[in-house]
């Protein structure tokens, strides 16, 4: 009879975090703070002026509040424990809060992808069929778009979640970085982590490039048109609509592409890091900014809400 081998489940892990700037954690846990305040503090101004202000009262700021929710999520999902890690060289989350902490980010970064898909569409009709734009583009076609993105984002993350709670953890219990990723968590499992990821290569990834071509093809459409506008000034008004969009979607993709499509080998641990920043902790950040200074709409409510405090 085959000896039955002991596995000791793990209850904890420890993240190393920024260990290599140990010397500077009172810094880094002051610049954190402060950037999670400007996000937090952004993002729900941002929803504050949408909803308290009339004119801006359209499907696009409906999408805006949304992607400041999505922001704030993400952004409180990782920060607080960040704080913790940068602060504490020895501290540790217990495996429930790390599988939570994944399951929150994933499921808002998911959200916000879609979010960006659906800013897309509404800019590909304002632009390209401005006078079937409010047929279509309505109120109840916007909650829908909302609640499935909601649904199927953390319904997506939870599945995998779930494969992950089926693997055995035993050990080490170390993971290198500032939060719980899923690449850093299969490396703890003691099981053959192939199922999660083929799971995850067949769920995450189509659903990522499809949505990611959706943006593509929609400012091809865009540009085309914008191109066709006879004068100057009609061209500017157009491409002043979306540039805000524009630049938020690009940072969004172009941190994704450099984090999980360049390959790791050879990639070093702090540079790793430093580009899982990018878009935890600094796109969050740059979101509220970028649509606060470069829509008109958005700095006018600002304006006059500021004048009702006085």
């Amino acid at each position: 009879m085959k000896p039955v081998k002991n596995l000791t489940m793990i209850t904890e892990i420890h993240l190393l975090g920024f260990w290599s700037l140990h010397q500077l954690n009172v810094l880094l846990f002051i610049l954190f703070f402060l950037i999670y305040y400007v996000i937090i503090s952004g993002n729900m101004m941002v929803i504050l002026l949408v909803t308290r202000s009339r004119s801006l009262q359209s499907p696009m700021f409906f999408f805006l509040t949304q992607l400041s929710l999505s922001d704030s999520l993400i952004a409180t999902s990782i920060i607080p424990n960040t704080l913790y890690v940068v602060i504490d060289n020895e501290a540790t989350i217990t495996f429930t809060g790390c599988l939570t902490q994944f399951y929150f980010f994933s499921a808002s970064l998911a959200l916000e992808s879609f979010l960006l898909t659906g800013m897309s569409y509404d800019r590909y009709l304002a632009i390209c069929y401005p006078l079937q734009y409010n047929n279509i583009m309505d109120y109840l076609f916007c909650m829908k778009f909302i609640l499935f993105s909601w649904v199927l984002s953390f319904s997506v993350i939870l599945n995998h979640v779930l494969a992950i709670c089926n693997l055995q953890f035993c050990g080490p219990n170390v993971i290198d970085h500032y939060f719980c990723d899923l690449a850093p968590l299969l490396e703890l499992s003691c099981s053959d982590t192939f199922i999660v990821q083929v799971e995850v290569t067949l769920l995450v990834i189509p659903m990522a490039l499809v949505q990611f071509l959706l943006v593509i093809v929609s400012y091809v459409y865009i540009i085309f048109t914008i191109l066709r506008i006879p004068s100057v000034t009609g061209r500017q008004k157009a491409f002043s609509t979306c540039s805000s969009h524009l630049s938020v979607v690009s940072m969004y993709y172009g941190n994704l592409l450099c984090t999980y499509l360049i390959p790791t080998r050879g990639q070093s641990l702090t540079a790793s890091k430093v580009l899982s920043l990018l878009y935890t902790v600094v796109i969050p950040c740059i979101n509220p900014i970028i649509y606060s200074l470069r829509n008109r709409d958005i700095k006018e409510a600002f304006l006059r809400f500021i004048m009702l405090m006085r």
